[in-house]
């Protein structure tokens, strides 16, 4: 093991930024904690558990979860690591009962505020146990002009809104490029909730997400979309191919009784990676732009 005294401060910047990333938020306990025989403990109060379940199921074979009530504990004592670890996700729900319970929210809220409050409530989709933020829409709602990333990164996890870090200074450099402003459009992300360690999100976080995007789109009622990135072309061309086959091309979404004409760009953070697909971007915010001008949505 290194120790921290070894390196230097930019390699400890890099790895504390590294712990961050991969959803780490605390290193040490005020108190030394002994990890093994909170294991053996953990293991003991399972035993008995596990021994009446199998007395009353003989046959099924199976090894039930432990049932017992967790210990009670004085409200001014900080829980141990694996205490908050087993008390802070809550009961696994099926997925289709969270796609339902995720539809029913969508449809009961009559405003984006309402909105947002029931997805800060919402806790059926396990993206937001792992995530610090919840990102939801923000910017001019009365704009008619929308813009749809695809996740929320490690940048804009910590700072609770989209296109935070050094992609967010792109974005609003792309949005200066062509007579825009982040306060006066509407700007958003397909996933509220950073996925751990920027992984894409799975068919079924897909399927909860989706009716907490598609609301957002019906209570704006936007004009024109940009979608910003593979992941959020993908998500409602409904097609496979990659954001270069996907780009620069109108089409039509549907959502609700709204059929909006969307167009689609690389994300700003594949610019970063790869600067000479910047032309390809400023080719779509032109048609962007030339798209908001007829719709006088954009001055000349």
């Amino acid at each position: 093991m290194i120790s921290a005294n070894d390196l230097s401060p930019a390699e400890l910047a890099a790895l504390l930024h590294f712990h961050a990333d991969a959803g780490v938020e605390w290193l040490l306990e005020e108190e030394a904690i002994d990890r093994f025989a909170e294991f053996e403990a953990m293991k003991a109060a399972r035993r008995p558990a596990a021994a009446q379940a199998q007395q009353q199921h003989p046959a099924a074979g199976e090894r039930p979860l432990p049932s017992q009530a967790p210990p009670r504990r004085n409200a001014a004592t900080r829980p141990a690591p694996a205490e908050r670890a087993a008390s802070g996700p809550q009961p696994a729900i099926p997925d289709g009962e969270a796609v339902q319970q995720a539809r029913f929210v969508a449809e009961t809220a009559r405003s984006l505020v309402e909105l947002k409050t029931a997805i800060e409530a919402f806790s059926s989709c396990n993206l937001k146990h792992s995530a610090r933020s919840t990102i939801f829409a923000s910017g001019d709602a009365e704009s008619g002009i929308m813009v749809i990333g695809s996740a929320p990164s490690a940048e804009d996890d910590r700072e609770g809104m989209p296109f935070s870090g050094k992609s967010g200074q792109l974005f609003d450099k792309m949005l200066a490029a062509i007579g825009l402003k982040r306060s006066a459009i509407l700007l958003t992300q397909v996933i509220p909730w950073r996925p751990p360690g920027n992984r894409a999100p799975s068919a079924a976080e897909m399927d909860i997400c989706r009716p907490f995007i598609e609301r957002q789109i019906a209570l704006a009622e936007p004009k024109a979309i940009l979608l910003l990135g593979n992941f959020s072309a993908r998500f409602f061309f409904g097609e496979n191919d990659t954001i270069h086959g996907l780009r620069g091309r109108w089409k039509e979404i549907a959502v609700a009784d709204c059929v909006i004409p969307a167009i689609a760009s690389l994300h700003p953070q594949d610019l970063l990676t790869a600067p000479v697909n910047k032309r390809l971007a400023w080719n779509d915010l032109l048609a962007f732009q030339a798209k908001l001008k007829s719709l006088s949505l954009l001055r000349n």
